[in-house]
């Protein structure tokens, strides 16, 4: 399932490279790989059998599961991949210096993150935020370009 996985993203990365981190990225995703897609379906499967199988989100720190899969390099476009399990809980505030395109893979009917069902929501560059699952758990890929993210104390 691994290789499965990281065919996946070698797929959305190399649709998505070059664009820019925005709202048009967004609904770019939502319309061509989201909730509704084959796409979506296998990665969402991926994810769910990587967690079971302990190779994704293999650490945790207050209540948040996580663990990066992909370091940025040729084969993810430059993005790097994380992948959190979340349920009913904030993270970690942090700084997106080059933006932050997430997908988010809801496990209990009707969960969020910060406020997105399943679908994807991306974060432009500069942006911050504390990443928040509310209505239950959720699994969440994002995708990093260069890798580039602050944590800070906000």
């Amino acid at each position: 399932m691994r290789d499965s996985f990281e065919s996946l993203v070698q797929t959305i990365t190399q649709a998505i490279a070059g664009r820019p981190v925005d709202e048009t990225l967004q609904d770019y995703l939502n319309r061509h790989h989201g909730p509704d897609t084959d796409w979506f379906r296998d990665m969402t499967l991926a994810c769910e059998t990587g967690v079971r199988e302990g190779w994704l989100c293999n650490r945790e720190a207050a209540g948040v599961r996580y663990g990066r899969v992909i370091k940025p390099g040729p084969g993810s476009a430059g993005f790097s991949v994380d992948v959190v399990d979340m349920a009913d809980l904030a993270g970690p505030h942090h700084v997106h210096p080059n933006g932050e395109v997430d997908m988010v893979m809801p496990q209990t009917p009707g969960a969020c993150f910060d406020g997105t069902p399943a679908g994807w929501k991306v974060y432009p560059p500069g942006s911050a935020h504390r990443p928040t699952v509310s209505g239950g758990r959720a699994l969440v890929l994002y995708l990093l370009p260069e890798g580039a993210i602050e944590f800070t104390r906000s």
